[in-house]
């Protein structure tokens, strides 16, 4: 059983709101992911470079090349795989925040995503399989996925039902019942609007669009009985 606030109606004030109290963690998340993720790239391109340079005017040249590339593409996917783990924060603290009820610090934040790390990289990499497969196949399966992950990484996160009952419990949710339909196309339209705000605003507007929407969404899962 989640907070009363989680079952009240949501409002973007509301949102807002919640956002607010939670600043310093949502930007500790946002550093941290932008620091990972450039590390990885500069690490990447050091050794896509490296591997150019050696090649130049040398026997095996391409083979040299090749390999730099190669290389920096493995140096880069542990730097995803973390950025990743930090980033999925965006959702799991606004859902920690409606379970609790209480505003949720960076210190805790930080705390419960090193309890089960591989519990929650393994379920980002079902997801994100999942997810995959749906795009390659057509858009929409790919996009009634992704609709999937707020209710998925709160039971991820919150329950211990194992990975696959999650997934598919959280399926089920969203797309099993009229209410669970409904909030799927209010998530659409969430995140729409916050693709409008981001392209208006040079993509800065989606630091605070992102997480305003994480809150909101999650709001509407309880309210909308997704969640319970």
């Amino acid at each position: 059983m989640a907070a009363a606030i989680a079952y009240e109606p949501p409002s973007i004030s509301k949102a807002w709101a919640a956002f607010l109290a939670h600043i310093p963690t949502i930007l500790l998340i946002w550093v941290v992911t932008i620091v990972i993720g450039v590390i990885g790239v500069v690490a990447s391109l050091a050794l896509t470079t490296l591997g150019v340079g050696l090649s130049s005017g040398a026997a095996g040249a391409e083979a040299a090349a090749g390999l730099g590339a190669v290389l920096g593409n493995l140096v880069q996917l542990p730097f995803t795989i973390l950025s990743n783990l930090v980033g999925v924060l965006f959702v799991a603290v606004p859902a920690m925040h409606y379970a609790s009820g209480e505003t949720i610090d960076a210190e805790a934040a930080l705390r419960v995503l090193m309890q089960r790390p591989v519990r929650y990289i393994l379920a980002g990499a079902l997801f994100t399989i999942v997810a995959a497969i749906g795009f390659v196949l057509c858009i929409l399966p790919g996009l009634a996925v992704t609709l999937v992950m707020p209710v998925y990484v709160n039971k991820v996160f919150l329950t211990d039902s194992p990975i696959l009952d999650a997934f598919s419990s959280s399926f089920q949710a969203v797309y099993g019942s009229p209410q669970g339909r409904v909030f799927a196309g209010i998530e659409l339209l969430a995140w729409l609007l916050v693709l409008v705000v981001s392209v208006f605003t040079c993509f800065l507007g989606s630091l605070v669009a992102v997480p305003v929407a994480t809150f909101y969404i999650q709001n509407a899962a309880y309210h909308r009985g997704v969640l319970s």
